[in-house]
């Protein structure tokens, strides 16, 4: 016999019977997925805010409130399903920027940070711009911090 013959190593002996990372279901629930695209949405260049001004003025408030967590699902829907994701958001892009550069580039990185975070195939981002930030304006935080 020779040094070189193949040795043969014990079987692995599996309970249960079959892979295990097939055993079992994993959920994610709609509000990761708007998290996860809310800050990736958040990254990109020309997004000054999310949401409506109304949402963003309720959720600055909300922000004050002793023990209150920044919400960074604010302007993002998610419709969570076994294997797809269809998302909706609303931003508030910067005076000056390609509106339609801002939506192409969240898209992108919205659909890349989810599919690659969650495993989901996301099947649509929809954007909905609901207001322009012009140089001049304030924020809003920043006029209700002063009206305190």
């Amino acid at each position: 016999m020779s040094d070189t013959a193949p040795q043969h190593q014990p079987d692995v002996i599996k309970r249960g019977g079959g892979n295990p990372a097939t055993r079992g279901r994993t959920t994610i629930a709609d509000g990761v997925v708007e998290k996860i695209a809310g800050l990736a949405a958040r990254d990109v260049l020309g997004v000054h805010a999310m949401g409506s001004g109304i949402s963003r003025t309720f959720g600055a408030v909300r922000d004050r409130v002793p023990g209150g967590t920044k919400s960074v699902s604010r302007g993002v829907k998610a419709e969570v399903g076994e294997v797809q994701t269809a998302l909706d958001l609303e931003i508030v892009v910067d005076y000056g920027v390609s509106i339609a550069d801002v939506a192409r580039d969240v898209r992108e990185n919205v659909i890349s940070a989810v599919e690659r975070m969650t495993g989901l195939e996301v099947v649509e981002v929809n954007i909905a711009v609901s207001d322009v930030k012009l140089p001049e304006e304030q924020d809003d935080e920043v006029l209700e911090s002063r009206l305190q």
